[in-house]
């Protein structure tokens, strides 16, 4: 790895035009998800069926993730960033247009495959065009993008399906992206394909298999009371020996399409790693915000948009001072104290209840979100400072696939613990409802109304206990988030130091003009 790339030309344009197409595919990896009820009534599905929107899509990602190092080098990096883009853009105007549940999965699936790339071939080309020393800065633009996307996702997907309908979720990619392909197009570098390389077609297999059953054990898991089900455990034992074949032939095959060498540099391992546990938290904290502040403490969906905004705001900041010192500061203290910082002000939601005031959830969300920041952007960089560039298109998928893998196991063990927790909290306070409890005993106009007696005091009663076991089961899964920082803790010990550059000769002081010749002639006598 050189320490400093050559000058490439229109870079800044470059990166306007990769950083668009980024932000379109991680915005609609959760965009959709609020008009799923318009979805619902406008294609004629049930609320089961309609989940196929947002399951085909990640399914889709998921799998095409993986082998984007091996198409960058096949097909050309430009060819492969530039067809995906379209692909990308042609697949969102068909979402718009579907007329049925089978053409929506049918597309969603399409515009999945075709923006899976757009992630890991941007993270690649903005690594390549910058230079080593401002890697930093590079990488805080990139972040805003991966991570800012899915936080202001549904609230941009409310406001449009609101003022529009749910089409224009889709729509509004097209615009934008004909704006991002027409760039790629211009000033992209071109890179040769090679011809000679083949496509390792058992090991994307196997790979595929086990990230199609994962995801799919993940996403119906709950709706199928998880391995209780045939299904479940089916999908769970073809995801664990698909990923046992997958590393037995990376090993052993001449040539993977994943090569073995990546994961013989430790950085990489901590930090793709590191990557997986973060996303687990990043995702699902946002996702149980959401129905928190509308369904406990009763926002409107507008409101609630404006009180999650800090996250993204903050998410920005953190990533910004991030890079800022990380000349000066060893980037595993940064990492460290963004870590300790997420952790303590998601164990701090932990406690609260649904009157906490406005003030304290945008501060604390401002502050949450800039510890992601802290994270995310120093770990992006030491997961590819000793790193061969050769190496490069095929870490950035890998790490784009722990990503997508970590937030959807995030989403669903908080969703599992939330049901689980709200089952076993209700049973515990019903326990106490009897009418030997003087709380309902009496004859005055409250007591009576929710008196277990009658139909409509027990129904009152149910109103009230479901309410409080709610916010139980979400205080306990924001406790069980706050844990998942410790793992990534332990994996910064592992890490090697990020060595500070020496400054290059050019912004060396030059000696004085006189001493120089005056040295020069007494070497010569």
């Amino acid at each position: 790895m050189s320490g400093s790339a050559a000058p490439v030309p229109n870079r800044t344009l470059i990166t306007l035009s990769v950083m668009l197409g980024n932000l379109m595919q991680s915005l609609d990896a959760s965009i959709a998800n609020v008009s799923l009820p318009y979805m619902q009534g406008s294609l004629s599905t049930t609320a089961d069926e309609i989940t196929w929107v947002l399951t085909s899509y990640v399914i889709a990602a998921a799998i095409m993730t993986a082998p984007v190092g091996w198409m960058a080098h096949r097909f050309g990096r430009r060819n492969l960033h530039v067809t995906c883009m379209a692909g990308f853009v042609l697949a969102s105007m068909l979402c718009g247009m579907a007329a049925n549940l089978e053409e929506m999965v049918c597309f969603r699936f399409l515009q999945g495959m075709f923006g899976a790339a757009l992630v890991p071939l941007s993270q690649a080309t903005m690594l390549d065009i910058y230079p080593f020393e401002k890697r930093p800065q590079v990488m805080a633009i990139f972040g805003m993008g991966v991570m800012v996307g899915p936080i202001i996702g549904p609230t941009l997907g409310g406001y449009l399906t609101e003022i529009f309908s749910w089409r224009a979720v889709f729509y509004v990619n097209v615009p934008f992206g004909i704006v991002a392909v027409t760039g790629l197009l211009m000033f992209l570098p071109r890179v040769l394909p090679r011809s000679d390389l083949r496509f390792d077609w058992i090991g994307f297999g196997v790979l595929a298999t086990a990230v199609a059953a994962f995801q799919l054990m993940l996403d119906r898991g709950q709706g199928q009371d998880w391995f209780n089900s045939p299904e479940i455990i089916a999908e769970a034992v073809l995801a664990a020996l698909g990923l046992y074949l997958f590393v037995v032939h990376m090993f052993t095959a001449k040539a993977p399409f994943l090569p073995p060498g990546l994961f013989r540099d430790r950085n990489f391992v901590c930090g793709v790693s590191m990557v997986f546990c973060t996303a687990t938290v990043m995702l699902a904290s946002s996702a149980l915000m959401a129905p928190y502040l509308e369904n406990l403490a009763g926002y409107p969906v507008e409101q609630a948009g404006l009180a999650m905004a800090p996250r993204g705001v903050g998410t920005i900041i953190g990533m910004q001072l991030a890079s800022r010192i990380a000349g000066r500061v060893d980037h595993r203290k940064v990492m460290a104290f963004g870590l300790l910082v997420m952790g303590v002000s998601l164990y701090s939601m932990s406690y609260w209840t649904p009157d906490v005031d406005r003030a304290t959830i945008m501060l604390t969300l401002l502050v949450q979100g800039s510890s992601i920041g802290f994270v995310f952007n120093p770990m992006t960089v030491m997961a590819f400072t000793t790193l061969p560039a050769n190496l490069r298109s095929y870490s950035t998928s890998l790490q784009s696939l722990c990503r997508s893998l970590g937030q959807a196991l995030g989403v669903s063990v908080t969703s599992v613990m939330f049901v689980r927790n709200i089952q076993v909290s209700h049973a515990d306070i019903a326990a106490g409802i009897t009418p030997f409890n003087r709380v309902l005993q009496g004859q005055d106009a409250i007591q009576s109304a929710w008196g277990p007696a009658s139909r409509h005091g027990v129904m009152l009663l149910d109103q009230v206990v479901n309410h409080q076991a709610q916010i139980i089961a979400f205080n306990n899964d924001y406790r069980l988030l706050s844990l998942v920082v410790i793992p990534p803790l332990f994996l910064l010990l592992l890490m090697r130091a990020h060595v500070v550059r020496a400054p290059t000769p050019a912004t060396t002081p030059a000696p004085p003009p006189v001493a120089a010749p005056a040295r020069a002639a007494a070497t010569a006598d």
